[in-house]
């Protein structure tokens, strides 16, 4: 008689959505937990996942080794959609990551603009070696022209007279 050592292989570490190959050797029958009867069988978990496998001879001799498949995920975001008026600043905030890359060539979680025109802003999330990325929209109100209210001068009157009040500066007005 003889022995089996069953050996699942390394642990392995994938993004979310990836797939990965689990290779088994130590024997002749392979049996995994997934039901497969082959040394090798492709996952693509959703969450971290064991995987066992039972490995055996014709002799029947057998053993069980596991191997563990930790599927890392990273969700970028950044932000919600803003409008600000032209000449205006933002700071947009990206959250979801250990790192950050916007489409300004910007690495910080944090990025101060002053779009002169409406604009999409995308920022790519990175966390143990997954990426992620998200887009928010910076909507730039035109300019009109400045507008400078005058109410006119301070006036002193005495009780019971009248005075009338001239407002200057803008096309309607609202008292």
């Amino acid at each position: 008689t003889g022995s089996v050592t069953a050996n699942a292989g390394s642990d392995v570490s994938i993004c979310e959505g990836e797939t990965t190959t689990l290779t088994a050797c130590g024997g002749s029958n392979f049996s995994w937990s997934t039901g497969a009867t082959t040394s090798s069988i492709t996952v693509s978990p959703t969450s971290t996942q064991t995987y066992t496998v039972t490995v055996s001879d014709s002799n029947g001799n057998s053993d069980t080794d596991d191997v563990n498949v930790t599927v890392n995920s990273v969700i970028a975001n950044a932000g919600s959609d803003v409008t600000i008026d032209e000449g205006d600043s933002v700071t947009l905030s990206a959250s979801g990551g250990d790192s950050y890359l916007w489409n300004t060539g910007a690495t910080t979680s944090s990025i101060t603009i002053s779009p002169t025109s409406s604009q999409n802003y995308t920022v790519t999330a990175s966390s143990n070696g997954c990426d992620d990325t998200d887009t928010v929209r910076v909507n730039v109100n035109a300019s009109t022209g400045s507008v400078t209210a005058n109410a006119g001068q301070d006036v002193s009157i005495c009780s019971g007279e009248s005075v009338t009040l001239t407002a200057s500066g803008g096309a309607t007005y609202l008292w």
